[in-house]
């Protein structure tokens, strides 16, 4: 079952004539780790900031759990946890205030937000710093903040836009297995990276996005199997037009053209 469908959505910038992302569709299912991957430029922040309803829709339609961005903002917003790239958030509160804020806009009890910010301010060894002002925080630590944050509410759909930034490999480590816990539940996570190594590893399916278009849509076995390249990573590069024999690539931004590519082998 899909968690999250996006419909033919396109996002044009005010005072822009080109769109920003035009005419993207794919589904997000139930209990898998899907891959948003592009280059920089590539549309992925735009497409992030329309699901979470930071950015009007131009075009087309997201729902969350059945629930429309647009039609039904505040009910598709309490099915989201969302880390940004840049961890915003109120640095004048203490850690635990914080997570108590994320918690009181999402209804969560007492309880269960004790339950589960504790489990997680020991897993991310923050147990001690919890009453200190966040202002005090390294970047990991206010990376791991913001993580608890947008988990105290047990988002069926918790998206992630460069997490493991800034992050020690031990929280890194613990984040992932995270991930992989938060989908075993029945829920999904929507993740955005530059760290091909550990898409390739976590995640069920990915989509590719280039020039505001997306390009593939798959499983990795799926996508390896169309190309010649033993890697995610090799993928990504001749997709988007960065290897060496760039005349091979010039139709990088039309799936079909792509798959053409694929078909024929032309891609080494």
């Amino acid at each position: 079952m899909a968690l999250m469908q996006i419909s033919h959505l396109s996002k044009r910038y005010k005072n822009s004539q080109k769109l920003a992302v035009e005419d993207i569709s794919f589904d997000v299912n139930e209990g898998e780790v899907f891959g948003f991957l592009g280059p920089n430029g590539a549309g992925k922040s735009t497409t992030i900031k329309c699901i979470t309803g930071i950015l009007p829709i131009t075009e087309g339609s997201i729902s969350i759990c059945g629930h429309s961005i647009v039609d039904d903002p505040i009910n598709a917003k309490l099915n989201i946890g969302f880390v940004p790239d840049n961890h915003q958030m109120y640095e004048q509160l203490t850690a635990r205030e914080y997570i108590n804020f994320m918690a009181d806009i999402y209804h969560v009890g007492k309880e269960d937000r004790k339950i589960r910010a504790d489990k997680m301010l020991e897993l991310f060894d923050l147990a001690s710093v919890v009453d200190n002002q966040i202002s005090t925080f390294s970047h990991g630590m206010k990376q791991k903040v913001c993580v608890i944050g947008a988990l105290v509410h047990n988002p069926k759909l918790w998206i992630l836009d460069e997490p493991l930034t800034g992050l020690d490999p031990k929280s890194s480590y613990e984040l992932k297995q995270l991930m992989k816990e938060h989908c075993k539940e029945g829920n999904s996570v929507f993740f955005s990276s530059h760290m091909l190594e550990v898409v390739e590893k976590v995640c069920d399916r990915i989509s590719i996005i280039n020039n505001g278009k997306l390009v593939m849509t798959g499983d990795l076995d799926e996508i390896k199997s169309k190309s010649s390249d033993s890697s995610l990573e090799e993928i990504f590069l001749s997709i988007t037009g960065v290897k060496e024999d760039e005349s091979a690539f010039e139709i990088s931004n039309d799936k079909e053209k792509v798959e053409d590519v694929f078909k024929n082998g032309e891609i080494k």
